[in-house]
């Protein structure tokens, strides 16, 4: 279907086979990628560069089998299974509305055939999506609001601070934006990280130079190559950002200064988290999950390394913290979720499994977290009080592999005493879906969290 402009507005669906992605894809064929789409895997997910033989630091790894595929599959049992395509009727937005599911399930999908949807931020009543379309589109209600777009650079990430909307891109660029007094659908670029300003200021200075490659030098407090990730400290006013050049930034978000240029990893960084006790966590393609803490230096402070939590052949490709229960959360190309916990001191808590393909991206939020996979499923993990996590459903219906998730409180859910949550998720087929999902879904049967198993096994 096309508008009278021009341009093809709803997804349609085409014959699915399996691209060549590399080594962690093992089994299911998912969406048809081009040439760029391939690049971009291929540096998220190939193998680090770490030894083989190298050891995964004082972790305790379970290797305990988890039923995952035949009559166990989560992705069989789940009562959110949403098989059918809702896109129809609207050429920009087609919901498709399913009865009341105990508060739960699909409540629409938001379609528009300009580009792979790569990042997704999700503040108050409001939804950014960035695609490959250098678009930023802003959605409410699941409809259209507003929308921006950049000079150049795919939008790999985005985050809102205030009145401020800082987006990461394909070049190498941090634009900040912001939203008008006057009329909240206009949207303004006022500046990029690093400032004009302090580029000049610093390129007189030849100490201020790093080389990244032979007869090639760069200034410190530029990102070289695409901008793969960012997370916001809004108490202390830091905004951190992850690239491919391997290197972790800090910026002060009153004045946009680039406080500190970290060689953070020995391969591409693609993802940082701000966590709990001024912690920040990197997960990089190098198999490594590094975390740095802000410390007093002289008159300033500085962040250092704490502890390497992972060290493995397969890419970190994911991250996220669950700020009440203290829980870090990592995603790898392997499939694999691996957390670890503050009350234990940051020890290896457990591995969750649950996907065929390779995690590209987490989210959590009360005491779900959710992952996101190249399978095109969004696993639903609960922790329960004990510590232990079981798999509440398996939310299908993406075409593509989902690459990004984003959550906010669901205040309109009519349960009282549950709480519930919207989860937005982004794929490469060019759609955004929403769902509504409770914390007191029943935990599916036959499914038992590795961590209960490994407590069944010793018992």
């Amino acid at each position: 279907m096309t508008n009278e402009r021009g341009g093809a507005l709803v997804v349609e669906r085409s014959n699915l086979h399996r691209p060549k992605l590399g080594f962690f894809l093992s089994t299911d064929s998912i969406a048809t990628f081009n040439d760029n789409q391939l690049d971009d895997y291929s540096l998220n997910y190939r193998k680090s560069t770490a030894s083989a033989t190298s050891p995964r630091g004082s972790t305790n790894y379970s290797s305990t089998p988890t039923p995952t595929s035949g009559g166990a599959s989560p992705y069989l049992m789940s009562p959110w299974n949403q098989t059918a395509s809702p896109y129809n009727k609207s050429p920009w937005i087609s919901p498709s509305f399913k009865e009341n599911l105990s508060c739960n399930g699909l409540i629409g999908s938001i379609v528009r055939e300009e580009g792979h949807v790569y990042s997704l931020a999700a503040f108050g009543d409001l939804l950014y999506t960035g695609s490959d379309s250098k678009n930023i589109r802003v959605w409410k209600n699941l409809k259209e609001f507003s929308g921006f777009k950049s000079n150049s650079g795919l939008v790999k990430a985005i985050v809102i601070a205030g009145d401020k909307i800082f987006t990461g891109h394909q070049d190498g660029k941090i634009r900040v934006w912001k939203v008008s007094n006057k009329n909240p659908t206009v949207h303004k670029r006022v500046g990029s990280l690093p400032t004009f300003k302090d580029f000049v200021k610093c390129s007189f200075n030849p100490r201020n130079y790093v080389e990244v490659r032979r007869n090639r030098n760069v200034l410190r407090i530029k990102h070289f190559d695409a901008v793969s990730c960012l997370s916001l400290n809004e108490e202390q006013g830091l905004l951190y950002s992850g690239s491919w050049d391997k290197t972790l930034k800090v910026w002060r978000i009153s004045d946009f200064k680039c406080l500190e240029s970290i060689q953070a990893h020995d391969d591409a960084i693609n993802s940082v988290v701000a966590g709990f006790d001024c912690f920040v966590f990197t997960g990089s393609a190098d198999g490594t999950v590094k975390v740095w803490r802000q410390e007093l230096q002289g008159k300033g402070t500085k962040h250092f390394l704490v502890q390497v939590l992972l060290k493995q052949e397969n890419a970190v490709t994911a991250l996220a913290v669950n700020q009440e229960s203290a829980v870090l959360y990592c995603g790898s190309s392997d499939g694999l979720v691996n957390f670890w916990e503050r009350e234990k001191h940051l020890s290896h808590g457990g591995i969750l499994r649950g996907h065929k393909l390779a995690i590209l991206c987490m989210a959590a939020a009360g005491n779900l977290v959710f992952s996101g996979s190249a399978d095109r499923n969004i696993c639903v993990w609960r922790r329960e009080d004990s510590g232990a996590h079981s798999c509440l459903a398996v939310l299908s219906g993406h075409t593509g592999p989902v690459k990004c998730l984003a959550v906010e409180e669901d205040h309109d859910c009519e349960n009282k005493g549950d709480k519930g949550w919207i989860v937005f998720s982004g794929s490469l087929d060019k759609s955004v879906k929403v769902w509504r999902v409770s914390e007191r879904v029943p935990v599916l049967n036959g499914f038992i969290s590795p961590t209960q198993e490994k407590g069944l096994l010793q018992s």
